[in-house]
C-alpha cells in the first residue's frame, strides 16, 4: 500500500526519483498514465494489468468505457525504474499534468500520484474544507 506525501524534483531529462519507501514495490516495473484532476497515475505493473482486465470486461458497446480506455491506454508509458529508482516521465504526460521542476508524489493506496506542486497545493486548499463532508458518502457509517 502506498502512503504519504513526498516532494521530489524533476530533473532536466524529465526523470523523477521515486520515493525510497515506494521503490521496492515499483522495482519490477511501472505504468504511468493520465489520472483525474490533471495528475499522473503510477501503477505497479500487476495493478495496471488488473485494471486493464476490468476494462476489457466492459462491453465494446459501452461508450463511456471505450472513451475511458482509449485515453487510459493511449497515454500509458511502461518502464522499469533504474538502479537509482528513477523513471522518465514522457513529454506528453509532463505536459498533460503541467509538471514543473517542483513535484508532489503521493501514495494513494494501490497507486502513486504525481502532481505539479502548485497544482497539488491548489487542489488541497480547495478540497480540505470538504474532507469531513465527503467521508460519510465514501465510507457509509464513517470510520
Amino acid at each position: 500500500m502506498f502512503l504519504g506525501t513526498h516532494t521530489p524534483r524533476l530533473d532536466e531529462k524529465g526523470r523523477l526519483i521515486l520515493p525510497a519507501k515506494f521503490r521496492d514495490e515499483l522495482a519490477g516495473g511501472v505504468v504511468i498514465t493520465k489520472g483525474q484532476e490533471r495528475c499522473l497515475y503510477v501503477f505497479p505493473t500487476p495493478e495496471f494489468q488488473r485494471i486493464a482486465g476490468q476494462l476489457r470486461e466492459q462491453p465494446m458497446t459501452h461508450k463511456a468505457a471505450r472513451a475511458y480506455s482509449r485515453v487510459f491506454f493511449a497515454s500509458a508509458h511502461d518502464e522499469v525504474p533504474d538502479k537509482q529508482g528513477r523513471v522518465t516521465i514522457p513529454a506528453h504526460l509532463r505536459e498533460y499534468a503541467g509538471l514543473s521542476r517542483e513535484l508532489v508524489v503521493i501514495g494513494a493506496s494501490t497507486r502513486v500520484e504525481i502532481w505539479d506542486k502548485q497544482a497539488w497545493d491548489t487542489y488541497l486548499a480547495e478540497s480540505e474544507d470538504d474532507f469531513a463532508d465527503i467521508e460519510e458518502g465514501v465510507l457509509p457509517g464513517g470510520l
